[in-house]
């Protein structure tokens, strides 16, 4: 580690309290919210060139921000991660390019919805892959979240919508496999670094949307959009969710996620018109519903145990 980070690291933790990190989580979230009303507002950039341009900016960002925050040891990294930090890569790759394509071929409420699976999905990489044992109310929480879902696909059969809802399925399943080779790395004994296998997953889709985007069509006010959700939407959003979950425990970071469900769809509501279906609300609460039963009670459960374990020193 360079001593840039090494004098980078611990003020952060010093000067960012719990209480700070919960409100600049929310903060993240309503940054991550901005995609939907944002993309609504394009004139003339589509599909595979919002996502070309999006990855794009989020890759110049990062290459600017990431050695500022960490030095220059961030590229090294790159190149000694090996193969978990690449496969990594590969999944936010998947991420970014399955959540641009799939706002342009459904509605932000569908695409945001189907994205929350992402921590019971994750849970249950964990128990197929790793071995996690899963309490009783997350499997609850799964099924009753797959109800939800279920709900929402069956009726959207007939409507088109349903192709562009199975890609937003893309990210959560990504972001699982994600999360399950760190890790089955970290049980290793090699940690992977999500920070810069940020940054390969916005080369990698840049690249690999590159030639899809071709020709552009996008004009400099979509330009200005797109840099947009590049810089604010996605590069410092992930960077300063990185400072958080130093701070903030997991079931925390998972329940305040949820706010970029509510904002998102609020967003595109208020400023673009696009209000969510009866099916939507219904499907969404459920999962929703069944997220927050199984991380508040972890949290609780986690607090109560800590209780004995503080009282006997």
């Amino acid at each position: 580690m360079s001593a840039s980070a090494q004098a980078a690291k611990p003020p952060s933790r010093a000067v960012l309290t719990h209480g700070r990190a919960i409100w600049l989580m929310v903060a993240v979230t309503l940054m991550w919210a901005t995609a939907g009303v944002i993309t609504r507002h394009l004139e003339q950039a589509r599909s595979f060139e919002i996502t070309f341009w999006r990855s794009f900016f989020t890759l110049a960002a990062l290459v600017v921000i990431l050695p500022a925050w960490q030095g220059r040891a961030v590229f090294a990294k790159i190149r000694t991660g090996g193969r978990a930090l690449w496969i990594s890569g590969v999944c936010w790759c998947v991420m970014f390019t399955a959540f641009m394509v799939a706002l342009t071929l459904t509605s932000v409420a569908n695409v945001l919805v189907t994205m929350a699976l992402g921590p019971l999905l994750t849970a249950l990489a964990a128990r197929l892959f790793i071995g996690h044992r899963l309490p009783p109310r997350t499997w609850f929480a799964i099924v009753v979240a797959g109800i939800g879902i279920g709900w929402m696909y069956g009726t959207q059969l007939g409507d088109g919508l349903l192709a562009g809802t199975l890609v937003a399925l893309c990210v959560p399943l990504a972001g699982a496999c994600n999360w399950t080779v760190v890790q089955h790395a970290h049980a290793k004994g090699h940690d992977v670094d999500l920070v810069p296998s940020v940054l390969v997953g916005a080369a990698l889709s840049s690249l690999l949307t590159l030639p899809l985007a071709w020709p552009f069509q996008a004009n400099v006010r979509d330009l200005g959009l797109l840099a947009f959700l590049g810089l604010f939407q996605l590069a410092i959003p992930c960077v300063l969710s990185v400072l958080c979950a130093r701070v903030l425990k997991a079931p925390e970071v998972a329940l305040l996620a949820l706010l970029e469900i509510i904002f998102g769809i609020t967003l595109a509501w208020l400023g673009a018109g696009e209000a969510p279906t009866s099916t939507v609300v219904v499907g969404g609460a459920l999962v929703i519903g069944a997220l927050v039963f199984n991380e508040w009670f972890g949290l609780r459960g986690r607090r109560a145990a800590a209780l004995p374990a503080r009282g006997t020193h």
